[in-house]
């Protein structure tokens, strides 16, 4: 039976991209912070983030020298759209064995509002080159289990090292243990993301984190202003795996 989405609204979305994280090769986020706010009142959302990519990232990652730049932006903006909540926020870059496992660092954290994580190609210290060939099927022998144990290790060590709101699409871009990545966020309140930009989290992977006391969140990832707000496609995956509406913090009945 096909899930009616009307019935259901999202209340925020705290996972969205702008011009912000620009793009070495092309451009990554393509709009505005102001259409990506437009773009959210249209969508009857509560509050909306601004995360853009930590500056770790080699290719599209922001710039640490316009923070001061996109805090004032938030400022107007808030002024101007009185009727939702701006938040800004950052999607910081796991990586393994340097200080507190993410491209941002303990002191950085309060030029925000809160910090998001996930793994992603392009960063150094962070087994980049092994996951990618992983995911186009070429492998070395052992290279799976031992992909795995990493990974698992790196993003634990940045769920614990930091206060993090959100993990970000767990499992997209790298194979992950992901009954302990859902235990570790259990442990310290950090929400495991369902995306609508990735297919992760998988149907059976929320299978297996919902089986810890883990909370979940539904997010566009948008990369362009119209994607913001949207949720069907996680909710379709999420109700497939028989998670309880109750479980997702940002999707509501109407």
């Amino acid at each position: 039976m096909e899930t009616d989405f009307s019935r259901y609204r999202m209340t925020f979305d705290i996972h969205t991209h702008t011009v912000y994280s620009p793009g070495t090769f092309r451009p990554h986020g393509k709009g505005t912070m102001e259409e990506n706010v437009r773009a959210a009142v249209e969508k009857g959302l509560d509050a909306v983030a601004i995360s853009d990519h930590g500056p770790g990232h080699l290719f599209y990652g922001e710039d640490r020298n316009r923070l001061p730049e996109m805090r004032e932006e938030i400022r107007r903006l808030q002024e101007k759209y009185p009727q939702i909540r701006i938040f800004l926020s950052v999607e910081a870059n796991v990586i393994q064995n340097q200080g507190n496992c993410l491209d941002v660092q303990p002191e950085e954290f309060g030029r925000y509002d809160f910090v998001l994580a996930g793994y992603h190609f392009g960063t150094l210290h962070a087994h980049m080159l092994g996951n990618w060939l992983d995911s186009r099927g070429i492998r070395l022998p052992g290279t799976r289990r031992a992909l795995t144990r990493a990974n698992t290790a790196m993003n634990i060590a940045a769920i614990r090292n930091n206060n993090l709101r959100m993990l970000t699409h767990p499992g997209d871009k790298g194979r992950v243990d992901m009954a302990a990545l859902a235990r570790a966020c259990a442990k310290t309140d950090t929400w495991m993301e369902i995306s609508t930009w990735h297919s992760h989290l998988t149907v059976e992977e929320i299978r297996i984190a919902m089986k810890e006391n883990v909370k979940f969140v539904i997010s566009s990832d948008a990369h362009t202003p119209d994607r913001v707000g949207s949720f069907e496609g996680g909710l379709a995956r999420a109700f497939e795996a028989g998670l309880p509406l109750e479980r997702i913090v940002n999707i509501e009945e109407r």
